[in-house]
C-alpha cells in the first residue's frame, strides 16, 4: 500500500483561484453580532430639518403669545390712561370755582339755619337783653333771668302740644325765662327743634288752637320768677322760623293765676305784646338767612 498520506486539510480554492481563509478566532468575550449600521446621510438631514421645524414652530408660537400679551397690556394701559384723564378732568371741573346754583344756595341756607341750635352758644340763642316797645311807644328791654337745660319735647310741653311734636320728630326743647323791664311779667320762651322746615310746617298745622296750652313755664328759684308756674300762665302762643317752632307763655311774677285776672285786664295789658316781641326776636334770629357765597370757593368765580 502506498504510505499513509498526511491528513492535513488542504486549503480550498475559490472559483476565482483565491484561497478562502478559515474562520478567524474571536478574542475572549467578543460578540459575534454584526456591527451596527450607520444611518443614511439623507435620514440625518431629515431629522435635522424636523428638529429645525419644531424649533421654528415653538418660536413662532412664542412670538404670537408675546404679541397677544403685548396687545392686551396695551389695551389695558390705554383704558387706564383714559380713565385717569377723564377723572382728572372731572376733578378739575369739580374743584374749579363756579357760581352756586339756586338749589345749592337754598341748601346752604337750610343747613346753616338747621344747625344753629347746636352751633350757637346758649347766650346767642337766648340773648341777655331783648328790646321791646312798651305802652306809649317807649323803648324798653326784657332781661333774661335764666336758661333751662335742654329738655325732651314731650316733657317741656303740655300734652296736646307734646303729642303733635312727638308725631313730627321733635328733637329737643330749649327754654329760657325773661322778665320785662319792671319785672312785672314773666315770659318763658321755648324753641322746639324739628327735623326740617317741612316738618315744622306740618306740625304747626296740627297744633291746638288754645292759648292755655303750649310750652311749660320755667321758674328760677331765688328770682322774681320763682312763683311762675302752669297756673300763673295768662296766655300762650307760637311762631315758626326755619325748622323751629318758638313757643311763648306769659304771666305775672306776683303769682296771680289766670282765673284771678279779669278778661279786660288781660286784653289791655302790655304783657302779651312783650311776650310776642321777645319770642319773635328769638325766632327771627334763628331763622334769618345767612350770607351765601356767590361761588363754590367764596365770592371769586
Amino acid at each position: 500500500m502506498p504510505p499513509e498520506q498526511s491528513r492535513t486539510p488542504k486549503t480550498a480554492r475559490t472559483p476565482s483561484g483565491l484561497r478562502r481563509a478559515g474562520p478567524r478566532a474571536l478574542p475572549l468575550g467578543a460578540s459575534a453580532r454584526r456591527p451596527r449600521a450607520r444611518p443614511w446621510r439623507a435620514s440625518r438631514g431629515r431629522a435635522a430639518a424636523a428638529q429645525a421645524a419644531r424649533e421654528r414652530a415653538e418660536l413662532e408660537r412664542g412670538v404670537r403669545f408675546r404679541s397677544l400679551y403685548l396687545t392686551i397690556m396695551g389695551v389695558v394701559l390705554a383704558v387706564a390712561a383714559v380713565n385717569v384723564l377723564l377723572g382728572s378732568v372731572g376733578l378739575i371741573q369739580e374743584n374749579r370755582s363756579r357760581p352756586l346754583t339756586d338749589a345749592e344756595r337754598a341748601r346752604y341756607v337750610a343747613e346753616d339755619v338747621a344747625r344753629r341750635w347746636r352751633a350757637w352758644p346758649a347766650g346767642m340763642v337766648f340773648p341777655e337783653e331783648l328790646p321791646y316797645t312798651a305802652l306809649g311807644r317807649a323803648q324798653q328791654y326784657a332781661h333774661r333771668v335764666g336758661i333751662a337745660p335742654e329738655a325732651d319735647c314731650a316733657a317741656a310741653a303740655d300734652s296736646p302740644v307734646a303729642s303733635v311734636l312727638r308725631k313730627y320728630g321733635c328733637q329737643a326743647m330749649l327754654r329760657a325765662t325773661y322778665v320785662d323791664q319792671t319785672s312785672t311779667f314773666a315770659v318763658t320762651v321755648g324753641v322746639a327743634v324739628l327735623p326740617s322746615e317741612q316738618a315744622r310746617t306740618d306740625a304747626a298745622g296740627e297744633l291746638p288752637v288754645d292759648d292755655r296750652v303750649g310750652v311749660r313755664p320755667v321758674a328760677f328759684s331765688g328770682t322774681v320768677t320763682d312763683t311762675f308756674g302752669a297756673a300763673q300762665r295768662q296766655r300762650t302762643g307760637w311762631v315758626g322760623a326755619g325748622p323751629y317752632i318758638v313757643f311763648s307763655t306769659a304771666g305775672y311774677t306776683d303769682g296771680r293765676t289766670r282765673a284771678s285776672v279779669p278778661l279786660e285786664e288781660q286784653v289791655n295789658s302790655e304783657m302779651w305784646p312783650v311776650a310776642e316781641t321777645v319770642a319773635g326776636r328769638i325766632a327771627r334770629a334763628l331763622g334769618e338767612p345767612p350770607d351765601v357765597p356767590r361761588c363754590t370757593q367764596g365770592n371769586v368765580c
